[in-house]
């Protein structure tokens, strides 16, 4: 009130020549209105002025592993590790996912090789998703998948790269954001729309990691499975040969000393016909050689007759071909019968 009667007051002498006693109500009441106007005014200005953006505040890091998941024991932290990477809940929600609960895990038995390797395994998956949020404007979502990145690995390659990109995005984000000036209806809008947006792009990434997760899995197990059954076939093959190599001392132990043998030598004995053994197909295809000695006797007519294996190596592979083989042979006819021994070779690159 003193401000405007002073005011008034200087515009007194330059309006009124004289001091008139009306003239001073008058400008006394005029001063009165001036006074109110002012302070009516006021909150109207107050009003229609858009109120200055507060510097943007940086954001506190946000936490790798709530309290609620450190306080866990290693038992139940493994447990829920392996129920969410099951469900394909491997970095999200916060507070409930398999990163989560295999770093939590860590930090209680650090020597445990089989948490480490699942955690780099997840690495680039979370990478991927933090640049995602950070891409949609979601940065409180892209601070917390960074933070488990970073506690995961502090050295990660990516790790400094998203701090620079995800501070620029927000910088930039929160500069069209004054420019744009939302209303609050149409904040809560997109913030329900990056909200789905965030949800549908978890769930996808996260199925499609799982299953790729999946696919790397199932082809290691499935190369250890063939090289165990490689090494099952080797050992049984050591087996069988040395099994064979047993067989045949064994009949070779056996066989009675010929008994009467006629007075004719094998070097009298003069081959008119002697076909080769047929190939037996299992042996030919895997590769398999070896050979049978056989003992038979040649009649007088040139027949072959009595004729029996007194060792194959391996056995009972080539024993019967090499038997239907000699049993087909022709010699020339001698005076008297004569027992011989004959090795039938079978090499499959012949």
């Amino acid at each position: 009130m003193s401000t405007n009667t002073t005011a008034t007051g200087r515009r007194g002498p330059r309006r009124l020549p004289s001091a008139i006693a009306l003239a001073l109500g008058l400008g006394v009441l005029l001063a009165g209105c001036k006074q109110e106007a002012p302070e009516a005014a006021a909150p109207a200005a107050g009003e229609g002025t858009p109120a200055a953006t507060a510097p943007a505040t940086p954001q506190a890091p946000a936490e790798a592993v709530s309290a609620e998941v450190a306080a866990l024991s290693a038992e139940q932290l493994r447990t829920a590790a392996s129920k969410a990477y099951q469900e394909s809940r491997l970095y999200a929600p916060g507070g409930d996912n398999a990163m989560e609960y295999y770093l939590a895990l860590r930090d209680k038995e650090p020597a445990d090789a089989g948490v480490s390797s699942a955690l780099v395994d997840l690495l680039p998956m979370t990478v991927i998703a933090t640049e995602q949020s950070r891409d949609r404007g979601d940065f409180d979502e892209a601070r917390r998948l960074l933070a488990l990145i970073e506690k995961t690995d502090s050295s990660y390659p990516a790790v400094e790269r998203l701090k620079t990109t995800i501070a620029s995005a927000e910088t930039e984000s929160d500069r069209r954001a004054e420019q744009e000036q939302l209303t609050a209806e149409q904040e809560e809008q997109r913030q329900q729309q990056l909200e789905r947006e965030r949800l549908e792009q978890q769930r996808l990434a996260q199925e499609q990691a799982a299953r790729d997760l999946a696919q790397q899995q199932q082809a290691s197990q499935e190369a250890a499975r063939q090289e165990a059954a490689r090494q099952e076939a080797a050992r049984q093959e050591a087996a069988r040969q040395e099994a064979a190599r047993q067989e045949a001392a064994r009949q070779q132990a056996a066989a009675p000393a010929p008994a009467n043998r006629p007075a004719a030598s094998a070097t009298e004995l003069r081959a008119i016909s002697t076909p080769a053994p047929r190939y037996p197909p299992d042996a030919l295809r895997a590769g398999t050689g070896g050979e049978v000695q056989v003992e038979f006797t040649v009649a007088v007519d040139g027949s072959v007759s009595a004729a029996r294996v007194v060792r194959a190596d391996p056995a009972r592979t080539f024993d019967r071909e090499a038997l239907n083989a000699v049993r087909r042979w022709r010699f020339e006819p001698v005076p008297s019968a004569v027992t011989t021994r004959r090795t039938i070779n079978f090499n499959p690159s012949q």
